[in-house]
């Protein structure tokens, strides 16, 4: 197995983290966003997007992280991402969703290069803009899993799910911009025991072999 990312890409951070909590060994063959390599020819067969992660595995190419990580709750099903519950399931989705899909889209590399550079954002603006979503986000994940029963020692029982599959990155990526935490001390728990798990660990950005 082929996964094709970026150290400090938080997609394929939660790649990272699926494939070490399944204990599937797999290549890491990285590009360099900020240099531009996921737009070489050769990676846009892989990915027209220009995006990472790309998965490969056994002759199948995955893109998008939240499908990959379907997929391979899917192909090797132990340990279990997803409960098995349909409100469950829909509960762990919609967590995860809230980092997938409300925050990072409007935080990751791409749009912050476009306030740098096209609209001419300094930085101290980029990174209020950065913090404002996370911020905006974070309050209401903090309340949906600070009031819910269901939350246990992860965001979803006493297992990890898909949920802090995306929410660790998320975290991390809080703390290279030096996102006051203390107003989600549900957020910071969990994420304090997920890196209890080497899975997570492991994944970090700084244990890749591409880090700098």
């Amino acid at each position: 197995m082929k996964l094709h990312g970026y150290y400090r890409s938080s997609a394929s951070f939660r790649v990272r983290i699926a494939l070490n909590l399944k204990g599937i060994e797999y290549e890491t063959i990285p590009h360099h966003l900020r240099k531009g390599e996921q737009r070489a020819p050769d990676y846009l067969k892989l990915n027209p997007q220009g995006f990472v992660p790309v998965l490969e595995d056994d002759g199948e190419l995955l893109l998008q992280s939240m499908a990959i990580i379907e997929y391979l709750d899917e192909a090797y099903p132990f340990p279990p991402l997803l409960p098995g519950h349909p409100a469950d399931r829909a509960r762990v989705r919609a967590i995860a969703q809230m980092v997938s899909c409300d925050i990072h889209p409007i935080d990751n590399l791409r749009v912050l290069r476009y306030l740098r550079h096209e609209l001419g954002h300094d930085e101290a603006t980029v990174q209020r803009w950065y913090n404002h979503w996370i911020a905006e986000g974070f309050a209401a994940l903090e309340t949906f899993l600070a009031g819910s029963d269901q939350t246990g020692r992860f965001c979803h029982g006493e297992t990890p799910t898909l949920a802090d599959v995306c929410l660790v990155p998320q975290v991390v990526n809080s703390q290279n911009f030096k996102l006051d935490l203390e107003p989600y001390p549900t957020i910071r728990r969990i994420h304090e025991a997920c890196l209890g798990y080497a899975a997570f660990e492991d994944a970090l950005p700084k244990n890749q072999p591409d880090a700098e």
